[in-house]
């Protein structure tokens, strides 16, 4: 079944000739073969704010590409985050732009009793991350904190549901027979929409 997928370049930077940007192109590519609807978000080509306040956090976004990006997500059954690990977390403007978009009001209601219901369900969503380290160790000695992070604390507690991920580690050492198969195997998650 066709679905409708929001991929999102989650990279601050704003050059496509980076990894992640290939892998973004695989997955597009893939999601297109396989008859999906996509429309794509780079992360580094926006002007993107950091919030400043509690209060800000309730209030609509101001900044049109912020209202745009809430609708892409609106709009999508799936979304696909795909960004380097700086730190053991994702960079700071991806940050940025979940903050700015999964607003109360928006991804969480503004008022509840007890713990709040997301309002983005029916939604599926994949997580692909690539980090200097080897996956296994990023699993094991450091608990993928950060990808926890963001798949716990902001996907499944906006309604997300599944949240799957994808570690690719060891990109300090990959040779071109390796960034092969990773982007062969970005574009199969695309096909199917995984």
């Amino acid at each position: 079944m066709a679905k409708r997928v929001l991929l999102i370049n989650g990279h601050p930077d704003p050059r496509s000739s980076t990894f992640i940007g290939a892998l973004a192109d695989a997955y597009a590519a893939g999601a297109k073969t396989g008859g999906h609807e996509v429309r794509r978000l780079d992360i580094g080509a926006l002007d993107i704010d950091f919030l400043h306040s509690a209060a800000e956090f309730t209030e609509a976004p101001r900044d049109a590409a912020m209202k745009a990006a809430q609708d892409d997500i609106s709009w999508a059954q799936h979304v696909v985050f795909i960004f380097p690990l700086w730190l053991a977390a994702p960079p700071a403007k991806l940050k940025a732009f979940l903050e700015q978009t999964f607003r109360y009001g928006f991804a969480l209601p503004k008022e509840s009793k007890g713990f709040p219901r997301g309002l983005l369900g029916g939604r599926s969503a994949r997580v692909i991350a690539t980090m200097g380290m080897p996956g296994l160790i990023y699993r094991l000695w450091f608990g993928a904190a950060g990808l926890r992070a963001l798949e716990s604390g902001v996907l499944r507690l906006s309604g997300f549901s599944p949240v799957r991920r994808t570690i690719l580690g060891g990109m300090g050492a990959m040779n071109p027979e390796i960034a092969a198969k990773h982007i062969k195997a970005v574009a199969d998650l695309g096909r199917q929409a995984l």
